[in-house]
């Protein structure tokens, strides 16, 4: 029965250790890649505004006989691309969002852009620490230098020293 303890505190442990990415359906949970229905040509940038993206989460289209493109931010304003920078058109399209800044997604399909199927996603830039002050003295570790230094602590790391501290 101990054992079973300790190997379930230790998946608990590696769950919140895990640094996890985001997958977001585009529009929602039950979204899909479609001109609006309303009037509204800023509906899925509303939906963008609402969510918080980081990099390395993923953006999940779902459509039917259309297109994903992600293209400058000159072609989003025109509403096309000769040469997308990303281009999709498999129904079924995830995303990564593997940097820090703007995306621009438009639809590839005559007329659907002009009509508010476009989207802006901004990604966060990446949490970095404040920088050392001058002192020379030794100072507690502050929360934003414990929480660097826990992230520089990988996961096989973790594994290793909680079995060794449980099973032994």
């Amino acid at each position: 029965m101990a054992s079973l303890f300790k190997l379930g505190f230790l998946m608990l442990v590696l769950h919140f250790c895990a640094a996890t990415a985001t997958e977001f359906v585009v529009g929602g949970v039950n979204g899909t890649w479609v001109v609006p229905k309303s009037r509204n040509e800023q509906e899925y940038n509303q939906w963008a505004s609402k969510n918080r993206f980081k990099v390395d989460d993923t953006v999940h289209f779902k459509y039917k006989k259309d297109s994903v493109l992600v293209v400058t931010e000159e072609e989003y304003e025109k509403c096309r691309s000769a040469h997308p920078l990303f281009f999709s058109n498999n129904d079924d399209t995830v995303f990564t969002l593997d940097r820090p800044g703007l995306f621009y997604f438009i639809s590839g399909v005559s007329g659907h852009c002009e009509r508010g199927q476009k989207m802006i996603i901004k990604v966060l830039e990446i949490e970095s620490p404040p920088p050392q002050s001058g002192n020379d003295t030794i100072s507690p570790l502050t929360t934003s230098s414990a929480v660097a230094m826990a992230a520089a602590i990988s996961i096989p790391t973790v594994t290793a020293i909680l079995t060794n501290a449980l099973f032994v």
